[in-house]
């Protein structure tokens, strides 16, 4: 496993990261026992950091995620927990719900801090209360020492490029912006660099697009970037190669990059994308697979407010 830094924190991350979300049943039901399991091989394959929410499974995965980490040393692991997003449709910015939230974490969690704390979805929520009463929430937890780090989160790229005009932040997430389909991360580099601030890149398959299993019923994606990057899985298919496993690869090659995440609740598939991040790539593939998707290159939807969703 490889590590890179992880903007100005000091903090080094392995390339490949775990995303605790399936450990809530957000994706299929996880048997509680394999969850603990994919964390543990996870983490002894050198995996070094684990991002996890309450709103994952509504508390499920911070729950399985404390058992699981319970029978871990706390220096073996770098953890971060979101803050502000209950349910599929509520939020919660206010002071005393960031902080009644990461308390109520600490104790699923089983530790007394987290490394990072991020604000979750942050585009659904006023910009005006997450730059006054949020993100001071964060810096007040983060001077009491129950977060090392603060930081947002969200889809719309135009969010990190908003906050970081008016506030400081340590850490950005990212999801979806950096796989084969979509590389428009990489126009808010130059920002972070600037600013020494971590990222975070999240879902190298496009949350379930860039794979051979059907597409979930609530993926937000047009219908025609679900159609050609299906067109990408059935032409790896045909090589008897996994689209899936192109993709993986191909986010973690970015030294840019510093992590990428990744969520499953399967041993088998933890180990599968933590070797396939030491396979070299089949680059006669990559350009055959990024020419197929080259007429949905960047292509997105919107997320949150309008305010979030410039272009």
């Amino acid at each position: 496993m490889k590590y890179r830094p992880l903007g100005a924190t000091g903090l080094d991350v392995s390339v490949l990261s775990f995303g605790a979300s399936s450990l809530g049943s957000v994706f299929r039901d996880i048997n509680e026992e394999e969850g603990i399991r994919t964390v543990h091989t996870a983490v002894e394959q050198g995996i070094n950091y684990i991002d996890v929410s309450p709103y994952y499974g509504l508390t499920k995965a911070e729950a399985v995620l404390g058992k699981a980490i319970k029978g871990l040393s706390r220096d073996q692991f770098l953890l971060s927990t979101k803050a502000g997003r209950i349910g599929a449709e509520e939020f919660n910015y206010t002071a005393a719900h960031i902080t009644a939230s990461l308390e109520a974490s600490l104790k699923r969690l089983e530790t007394d801090y987290v490394d990072i704390l991020l604000l979750h979805d942050m585009e659904f929520v006023p910009f005006q209360q997450v730059i006054e009463e949020a993100i001071p929430a964060l810096y007040r937890l983060k001077e009491q020492g129950k977060a090392r780090f603060v930081g947002v989160s969200g889809l719309p790229l135009h969010v990190f490029e908003q906050t970081l005009a008016k506030a400081e932040l340590d850490v950005i997430l990212s999801y979806c912006h950096y796989s084969l389909n979509d590389t428009s991360l990489l126009n808010i580099l130059p920002l972070l660099q600037q600013k020494g601030v971590g990222l975070v890149s999240a879902s190298p398959i496009s949350m379930g697009l860039l794979s051979t299993r059907p597409v979930a019923e609530w993926h937000p994606a047009p219908e025609e970037l679900k159609r050609v990057c299906k067109l990408a899985a059935a032409h790896c298919a045909a090589q008897g190669e996994d689209l899936a496993k192109l993709a993986v690869q191909f986010s973690v090659a970015n030294e840019q990059i510093p992590t990428t995440l990744v969520s499953t609740g399967s041993v088998v598939n933890i180990t599968n994308n933590i070797a396939w991040t030491d396979e070299p790539m089949n680059e006669e593939l990559l350009q055959e697979v990024l020419e197929i998707l080259q007429p949905i290159h960047n292509l997105t939807w919107p997320s949150g407010r309008t305010e979030y969703n410039l272009q």
